[in-house]
């Protein structure tokens, strides 16, 4: 779901149903707007309110859960990543073979996940292949003695850990909003402006306060969906803690 294009189609939602009402406001005789029906109207709009902003409220948590998760694993790789690149170092000259294509493979991630080139979207599913060399290529070493084997062990496990990490990206980057459900909030918040703009006198001050809140609305309905795409858009998680990890490869 594009954020930009459904943050546009909520907010003309809420705009036409402030347009619609400032229109009905003048067709509705007098008797239909009378204290008493402002009063129902306010009552029942303020639990629609509630329970959109319930909703609102339910919506952030799940685009912002996703987000923290992504950016968990990213940190976890990179940490790993590092950790990785020690063991084959500390095991000695016999692990450079190694060592390189691990780092090819690792430079490859991050300029798939994290693309140079704008508008493209992030390649998320991992070289299958290029895992395979790497761990093909830990698993051919020879140890000579307990620590060699020590540090290829810990270098496979960690490896798996790693591959494990970098899979899991895949189905945790499917989107976690319910889309029924995005569409039960705009068609409360529909309702409610569309109240707003029949309760409110016919000033233009009232109606830029409407314009302005629905404005505000669509809004935080981009974010949210930015949110919800932790690899894209302009709230995606940063190439930082890859990035560190691969300027220690030189070291």
């Amino acid at each position: 779901m594009n954020p930009t294009l459904a943050a546009a189609a909520v907010g003309a939602c809420l705009f036409g149903a402030v347009a619609l009402g400032i229109r009905l406001r003048g067709l509705i005789p007098d008797r239909h707007l009378g204290p008493e029906s402002k009063d129902a109207m306010k009552l029942a709009m303020g639990l629609v309110a509630t329970m959109s902003a319930l909703l609102l409220g339910l919506l952030l948590n799940s685009s912002k859960s996703g987000h923290n998760a992504e950016r968990k694993q990213v940190i976890q790789m990179a940490a790993k990543i590092a950790f990785v690149d020690r063991e084959l170092v500390l095991y000695g000259p016999e692990a450079s073979n190694a060592r390189a294509q691990f780092h090819a493979a690792v430079e490859d991630t991050v300029r798939e996940i994290w693309p140079k080139e704008r508008g493209r979207p992030a390649q998320l599913v991992p070289d299958i292949r290029a895992g395979n060399a790497v761990f093909e290529a830990i698993q051919s070493l020879s140890p000579r003695d307990d620590t060699q084997r020590s540090l290829k062990t810990e270098a496979i496990d960690l490896g798996i850990e790693l591959a494990q990490i970098r899979t899991l990206l895949v189905p945790e980057s499917v989107s976690s909003i319910s889309r029924p459900m995005l569409v039960v909030v705009v068609c409360w918040l529909v309702a409610i402006f569309l109240s707003f703009s029949l309760l409110a006198p016919p000033t233009p001050t009232a109606t830029l306060a409407l314009i302005v809140s629905a404005g505000s609305v669509a809004g935080a309905f981009f974010l949210i969906l930015e949110l919800d795409q932790p690899f894209g858009g302009l709230i995606r998680i940063p190439s930082t803690p890859m990035l560190n990890s691969v300027s220690q490869f030189t070291k």
